[in-house]
């Protein structure tokens, strides 16, 4: 059985290149990832441009773990609210098959 070799894909981050291998098929949301990465570098670095080097990464990673959290809270809601939809909906066709 032959093994593939990962490919090695160079980032830039803050001016440094990186080497990383993405899993096979995860090329393009390692890219994907850098390109929000740095998006957010940018966005911290404007609100807070004393900052450089690991204090600007720190706060933009917590810019980031914010936004995430609050995107899965929103999509808990979210699923609340389809489930309490879903069994409305239930409720109502079994309350009409037994009123028949």
């Amino acid at each position: 059985m032959k093994l593939h070799a990962q490919p090695i894909n160079v980032v830039s981050i803050l001016g440094n290149d990186y080497s990383l291998k993405a899993p096979e098929g995860q090329e393009e949301t390692l890219s994907q990832a850098v390109r929000m990465l740095n998006a957010a570098l940018a966005e911290t670095k404007r609100s807070y441009p004393t900052l450089i080097g690991d204090k600007l990464l720190v706060l933009a990673a917590l810019n980031l773990c914010s936004k995430q959290i609050e995107l899965q809270r929103e999509h808990a809601q979210t699923l609340e609210r389809t489930q309490a939809q879903i069994d409305a909906t239930v409720d109502a066709i079994s309350r009409t098959i037994g009123d028949q």
